[in-house]
């Protein structure tokens, strides 16, 4: 690791204190000025719904800083989709029995519809199977195919004979090199974030048929990474050290360890076809496809796409999650310097990991707070979310998510701080003015240093978000809430409205320029409770500008107000907890080794057991036990009495006439003070829950079971 150390940078009148690794001398605001930007958000794979850990890493922070650079009237663009090429998607068909095609319309509309009931303000939100994107990615790699920029090679790669196809990279797992995890996929390891080839695996495994594959010949077409890595090396290290310490640290660590030439085609049915020839029964690389998806899907939306992506005052942005820091700042920009007309990322913003309740969230262990049902199950609750994940984003660390942390920060801080100022502020104005804004009379001092803080606030939220601080701009533009609060308290309007009604007409006046301020401050991180604030002020969005004094007018009309947030109670955060506590339990089931055979016996043993068909006539409980219930069965032979430990699973009148299987030559043995004539077959599950071995048909009580 690099010596960590803080180090303070002069801003003018603000004082910027940037955590770091090595030192750097220029800063985003003091670089080239840009006409436009334009703002990428990595692409979800469409072969699950969206969550949480991908809300904080990506899409949450992207549309922060797309709507705040909006509101400031420049021209940009936010672009996603749908990464609809992935072998991910091809594994999850096979598992369900559908087509890529089913599963990738499945999910595209299900994460689509989600960010846009989240107020994920795409300006476009495509996919990579549309044909568009066919188009551009197969013009792309036959432009530098014509161009002689990629080499041909023929090279060893796995091959499961039993599946009889090459194994693609996730197709692939084993043991990672670096860190032993056992799960490491063909491409990457998930557990260390290391990005692999196949063949760096150790005990490599074929997670189609669990076979070891072979290695067989075939041919690719490579990208000479290492011809590009001098000029990456200037252009990251020299030119670029403004960027985040974990990107710059990986992509420093790539270029020092050393570039290699990388398969950009593979052995596939799904995906971009090659375009060349040669090229039959392989597709492009979801590597070298699915970044293409951001420049076609500008193509869908505008005809003028080549200014954003081509123009030298563009600025490109992509945010992404740190294990996609090399493809977005080694491989995509070695493509495009390639390709010779496109510009390169200004800035490549990548989280950390968010985790959930401790452990990391995963697909497919379910383990994760899925968008679409927190819609449902929180409605109108959108913000609550987004304010929660960027207060608590993995900016620089991997951070934590947890239900107890989501109710409170709601209730102490969305309810107790902003909300009970708004409302305050709202309902004191009706009851003292009938909703009409009085006019200020002469201000005091502390009027005038509490309303001085206003552009103050504004330039602190304007310099984190421009640095890609998210988490301190919150905190910044929540200062605004805690400002008012604070005045309210330290004014006492209530109080000296007994004594002077001409002050309290300043104090509500200065109370209500700064709700009407925070309608605008907080519209980037918290859409949806801005335009509901100026509902309650009745007034129009602000521009991002005239923030500041006098911004709502004296005599103005306000509308009656209710609540801005409400506050969570424990029974629902519970209701998430219980739900996560289902699925781990799920999980462990799913996991739980079955039981090895016992030795064998021979066959006159087993003939020695006597197991028949009984029905259970009576049923009650044992007293003073929980296990335990006393059962009356009718064994064709005979009526008897037998103990089952099954109290804790069936009630006794829900299996009076059950019929179920009985050893009957079991040695009699009491229990509890009972004799117990033999034994009731039980079947459990992995979780530890108790079923009847019973006949499929009513049979004659007494016939054997062989």
């Amino acid at each position: 690791m690099y010596p960590k150390r803080i180090t303070k940078i002069n801003l003018g009148r603000f004082d910027l204190k940037v955590e770091k690794h090595f030192p750097f001398e220029k800063i985003e605001s003091q670089m080239k000025k840009f006409n436009r930007t334009l703002v990428t958000t990595a692409l979800p794979y469409a072969n699950g719904p969206v969550h949480v850990g991908h809300l904080a890493g990506v899409y949450v922070p992207a549309d922060i800083y797309t709507r705040y650079l909006r509101m400031k009237g420049e021209d940009v663009l936010l672009i996603g989709g749908s990464d609809e090429h992935g072998v991910p998607i091809t594994i999850k068909a096979k598992k369900e029995g559908i087509t890529p095609q089913d599963v990738v319309d499945k999910y595209h509309n299900i994460i689509k519809d989600s960010f846009e009931k989240f107020g994920i303000s795409f300006d476009v939100y495509s996919r990579t199977s549309s044909k568009t994107h066919a188009e551009t990615a197969s013009e792309f790699f036959k432009t530098l195919h014509e161009k002689g920029e990629f080499i041909e090679k023929t090279s060893e790669q796995y091959y499961d004979a039993d599946a009889n196809q090459f194994l693609a990279d996730r197709y692939i797992t084993g043991t990672c090199p670096h860190c032993n995890n056992e799960g490491a996929y063909g491409d990457q390891c998930e557990s260390c974030g290391t990005s692999l080839n196949a063949t760096d695996l150790i005990n490599p495994t074929s997670s189609i048929t669990g076979n070891k594959p072979e290695l067989k010949e075939t041919k690719h077409w490579y990208l000479p990474l290492d011809k590009y890595e001098p000029y990456l090396k200037q252009w990251i290290l020299e030119e670029h050290k403004e960027w985040k310490p974990n990107v710059y640290g990986q992509c420093k660590s790539w270029l020092d360890s050393g570039l290699h030439p990388r398969a950009v085609t593979r052995d596939l049915d799904w995906g971009v076809p090659v375009p060349v020839d040669g090229g039959e029964g392989k597709v492009l690389y979801v590597w070298f496809d699915a970044p293409i998806g951001y420049i076609s899907a500008t193509k869908e939306h505008t005809p003028d796409w080549e200014k954003y992506w081509k123009a030298d005052d563009s600025k490109m942005v992509h945010f992404i999650g740190k294990d996609n820091i090399v493809f977005h700042c080694i491989i995509f920009p070695s493509m495009l310097k390639a390709e010779g007309s496109y510009i390169l990322p200004e800035n490549v913003p990548s989280n950390e990991f968010l985790n959930l309740e401790g452990d990391k969230i995963s697909t497919s262990r379910n383990w994760a707070v899925w968008l679409h049902e927190y819609l449902e199950e929180f409605p109108e609750k959108q913000d609550v979310l987004r304010y929660v994940l960027t207060a608590n984003a993995p900016e620089t660390k991997d951070n934590d998510f947890t239900w107890k942390d989501f109710q409170a920060r709601n209730n102490n801080e969305l309810v107790a701080i902003l909300g009970n100022f708004v409302n305050r502020a709202l309902v004191l104005t009706h009851k003292y003015y009938k909703g009409i804004i009085p006019a200020a009379g002469e201000l005091s001092d502390f009027d005038k240093e509490t309303l001085a803080e206003i552009p103050v606030l504004k330039e602190k939220v304007e310099k984190n978000l421009e640095t890609y601080h998210f988490r301190e701009a919150l905190k910044e533009a929540m200062n605004l809430a805690r400002l008012g609060n604070k005045y309210l308290a330290d004014t006492e309007p209530w109080k000296v409205v007994k004594t002077d009604e001409e002050r309290v007409k300043t104090i509500m006046n200065i109370c209500l320029q700064i709700s009407a301020n925070l309608s605008t401050l907080l519209e980037p991180f918290l859409p949806f409770s801005a335009v509901k604030l100026r509902e309650f002020l009745n007034i129009e969005r602000l521009e991002w500008e005239n923030i500041g004094e006098n911004v709502i007018e004296a005599g103005h009309q306000i509308n009656k107000a209710s609540l801005l947030f409400e506050k969570i109670e424990d029974a629902t955060i519970q209701a998430q907890v219980d739900k996560l506590l289902a699925t781990k339990a799920a999980n462990e089931a799913a996991n739980k080794v079955v039981t090895p055979a016992k030795e064998n016996i021979n066959f006159d043993d087993f003939m020695k057991m006597d197991v028949r068909v009984g029905t259970i006539t009576e049923a009650e409980k044992v007293a003073k036990t929980k296990k335990l219930l006393k059962l009356t069965v009718d064994t064709g032979i005979d009526q008897r009495t037998i103990v089952s430990g099954i109290a804790e699973h069936y009630k006794p009148e829900e299996i009076i006439g059950k019929q179920v299987s009985v050893l009957v030559n079991l040695e009699p043995k009491k229990l509890k003070g009972i004799e117990s004539q033999g034994m009731i077959l039980m079947a459990e599950d992995a979780d530890g829950k108790l079923s009847f071995v019973s006949p499929d048909q009513a049979v004659k009580p007494g016939s054997e079971i062989r």
